[in-house]
Parts: structure tokens; sequence; C-alpha cells
């Protein structure tokens, strides 16, 4: 996986902690940069971790499925990107408002939106990924979308929830279609 790609996959992972960064915003009367800030390091830190914790498993049971690594990436990509284009084409429903800033919540919300971050991790382990660089890259960006997520939901308001969620679906469904073609030698452009 190249730099590109790797790019491409952290803004993906990182859709749906922006739209919930969007949510966040929306509920403040007044950004909030601190808040923004905290937002930012939980959703940025859980995205780093996730993968972490997912190529770690998949280098421990590599040697029981390197014969089906590729068809595994696409099957795990294709499902959470199926999922998030799913949530993207519905409804967006009422948000909810808590204006304080609840670690509680946060947590929980931070390990929601980083669960398909697992799953990548672990295609990390099948692709001979760097780790260490890679989730560094995948935690950074996820904080910057997230810290602008915040900003925009209180500017902006909930408007583009879905459109973010659409696009990350669309991105981790043709990265793991992706990978399926190399692997098969399809030709892929």
């Amino acid at each position: 996986m190249g730099l590109t790609e790797l790019l491409i996959t952290a803004i993906g992972l990182s859709m749906d902690a922006f739209a919930v960064a969007l949510c966040k915003g929306l509920c403040m009367k007044k950004i909030n940069y601190h808040h923004s800030v905290i937002i930012g390091i939980f959703f940025g830190g859980f995205q780093a971790g996730m993968p972490f914790i997912g190529w770690l498993l998949g280098h421990r049971f590599e040697k029981y499925i390197t014969a089906y690594d590729h068809w595994i990436s696409f099957i795990l990509l294709a499902f959470i990107g199926g999922k998030m284009i799913i949530e993207g084409l519905k409804d967006d429903e009422v948000v909810e408002c808590n204006t304080q800033l609840d670690i509680k919540e946060l947590f929980v919300l931070a390990l929601a939106t980083s669960i398909d971050a697992l799953a990548v991790g672990i295609t990390f382990a099948f692709l001979k990924v760097s780790i260490l660089p890679s989730v560094t890259i995948i935690g950074t960006i996820t904080f910057g979308i997230s810290f602008i997520g915040v900003i925009m939901g209180n500017r902006f308001g909930i408007k583009y929830k879905s459109k973010a969620e659409l696009a990350g679906g669309i991105i981790l469904t043709l990265i793991g279609t992706k990978i399926l073609f190399e692997h098969l030698d399809i030709l892929v452009v």
C-alpha cells in the first residue's frame, strides 16, 4: 500500500468521526476550540490505536490465513464501506444535543467510530504495511478532520453528515476492490 492509498484510507476511516464531530459542533452555541481539540484527540487517538491492535491480531493469525488474506481484506473493507454507504443514504435523524463535554460519551463515540479501523489494521498486517507511520498518519488526519468537523458543525449544521458517511463508505469499498483486483492480477488503473 502506497502513501496515496494510505492517505485515502485515512480520510475514508475518518468520515464517521467527522460526522459525529459535526453533530458535536452543531450542539455548541458558540464554538469552543478547547473542546474541538479534545474531540479531535479522542477520535484521532482511537483511529490510530485500533488499526495497531488489528495489525497485531493480523500478524498473530497471518500464517493461518495467508492464502485468503486478499479476500478477507476485500470483504472487511466492502462490509465497512457498505455499512457507511447505507448510513449515508438514510435520512438524517434529529440530533439530541448535550452542550457539556462528557468524557465517557466521547470515549464511547470514539470507540464506536473506530471499530472499522480495527478491521483495516488486520488488512494492514496482510499487506505488510509499515504500521507506525500508517497509524500516525491515520490519527493525525482523523484529528484534523474531527477538529474541522466540530467547527463546520457549529457553523453549517448537520447538512453534510450523510454525504461524509457516503463518501467514506465509497472510498473504503473502492480500496477493498483495488486490493482484491491487484492480488488476482486484474488490471487496476
